[in-house]
This record gives structure tokens, sequence and C-alpha cells, in this order.
């Protein structure tokens, strides 16, 4: 027995001389102070990153709305160019400034001769408003018998 135990002792022994006895917490406090001070700035810098990737979506958001303001804002502004270029538009203000329609057109040919009748526009007689007739108690069967008739034409459009 002793024979067996003289081996474990000098294993032992030797395991006991490559462990360090004694206080081994000065060469660990540098290396934990180190990981410690790794993980707290990997934290901050992760917290930072997220909070710059929030207010960049909060600005896309602000911006996706602007847009979409704007683009509602230029149809409507699309809408109204459109309503005031088309013809029968045209013809109302037009008529509006004291123009009249042209009559027959008359063309130059290349060589300075006329082709074509020139004549000069006249302007249709202004419809004058109807006057209106008095409030009276009896009303007048022969003026709601007869359909009132406009001596203006339709307008034209030559366009559509």
């Amino acid at each position: 027995m002793t024979r067996t135990a003289e081996p474990t002792k000098g294993r032992a022994g030797r395991l006991a001389r490559l462990m360090p006895s004694g206080p081994s917490t000065a060469a660990r406090t540098p290396f934990v102070l180190l990981v410690v001070l790794l993980l707290a700035g990997g934290l901050i810098s992760l917290l930072l990153l997220n909070s710059a990737l929030n207010e960049g979506s909060f600005r896309l958001s602000k911006l996706k709305r602007e847009t979409t303001e704007l683009t509602d804002e230029q149809q409507a502004l699309q809408r109204d160019v459109d309503s005031y270029s088309q013809p029968d538009a045209l013809e109302r203000r037009a008529r509006r400034l004291g123009m009249v329609p042209g009559g027959n057109p008359a063309f130059l040919n290349p060589d300075g001769s006329v082709r074509g009748v020139p004549e000069q526009a006249a302007a249709d007689p202004s419809p004058t408003p109807a006057p209106k007739p008095a409030a009276s108690a009896t009303p007048d069967p022969a003026s709601s018998a007869s359909p009132t008739t406009s001596t203006t034409p339709p307008p034209t459009s030559p366009g559509r």
C-alpha cells in the first residue's frame, strides 16, 4: 500500500507545483476589468446604433408622408389645369374676355396668293338676361305655356 501511495504523492506533488499557490486574484483583475470594459463598450455602441436607426426610420416615415401630400397636391393641380384646358372651358373664358369665334379661314399659298375668302369675324349677339316676371298672385297662363328658347347656339368644340 505504501508503494501505490508514493506515485500518487508524486503526481499530486507535480500537479501542485504546476498550479501557483496563494492569492492569484492579482493576475485575474486586469483580465476581468478588460472583459467588463469591452462588454460595456459594446453595449453602449449597440444602443447608439439602435437610436441612430430609429431616428432614420422616423425621418423616412416623415419624408414618405410629405411625398404623399405633395403627390396629392400635384394631382389636384393637374386636374385644375386639365379642367381649364378643355375646349368648352376655353370658349367660355374667351367669350368673357370679348373674343368671338373666327369665320372661315383664308390661307396664304407659298407663292403669296390667297386661297379662300377672308372674312371679318362677326360677334354673336350677346345673350341678354331675360327680365324676371313680377311676383303676382295670378300667373299668366300664356307665358307658362310657351317654352323659352335661347337665341344663342350651343357652343361647339371642334376638337372633340
